[in-house]
């Protein structure tokens, strides 16, 4: 029996083709975002499209967040964040976001893969889920939002704006 498999491309995967790369997954819309919880400070690195960001080289995720936590524990919040196309122009039309625990010093990080394969998911399907990152994180990510790209930012609907405490 064949395994089904998921494309990753980059364009749209029916372009011209009827059939070829059937089931295929386009993700040119999703940008990963990290949130450093200690830094207080919010990045993109693309490499988390493949669990390469630098936050995820030289450490063995493991199940157990009692074994990562210690004095050299950093604490992230990973965040999808899904961009489209409307009437007004570009906006920001998914944002979710999971937890991971990762420490350097003993090359170990916790992350749940099933939440973020499926906050990917949720992201991509036009969610919004950050009620569980809190309220200073909330801000980091509002106003990276913003300075990431004005344009996106004023057409975005208001729900995600709501959930991030942001006022206008």
């Amino acid at each position: 029996m064949a395994q089904f498999q998921f494309n990753i491309i980059k364009n749209d995967p029916l372009d011209g083709h009827k059939g070829t790369n059937a089931g295929s997954i386009s993700l040119e819309n999703v940008a990963p975002v990290f949130i450093d919880v200690l830094e207080k400070r919010a990045f993109i690195d693309i490499g988390a499209m493949h669990a390469r960001s630098e936050v995820e080289k030289r450490v063995k995720w493991i199940d157990d967040e009692e074994e990562v936590k210690g004095a050299d524990a950093k604490p992230y919040w990973l965040v999808w964040v899904t961009t489209e196309r409307g009437a007004n122009g570009p906006y920001y039309a998914g944002v979710t976001a999971c937890y991971m625990l990762v420490n350097k010093t003993k090359k170990r990080a916790f992350k749940r893969m099933h939440e973020h394969v499926n906050m990917m998911d949720k992201s991509m399907k036009h969610h919004f889920i950050l009620d569980q990152i809190g309220d200073d994180n909330k801000q980091i990510l509002a106003e990276f939002l913003e300075q990431h790209n004005e344009v996106m930012w004023q057409n975005t609907p208001q729900e995600l704006k709501a959930q991030l405490n942001v006022s206008e």
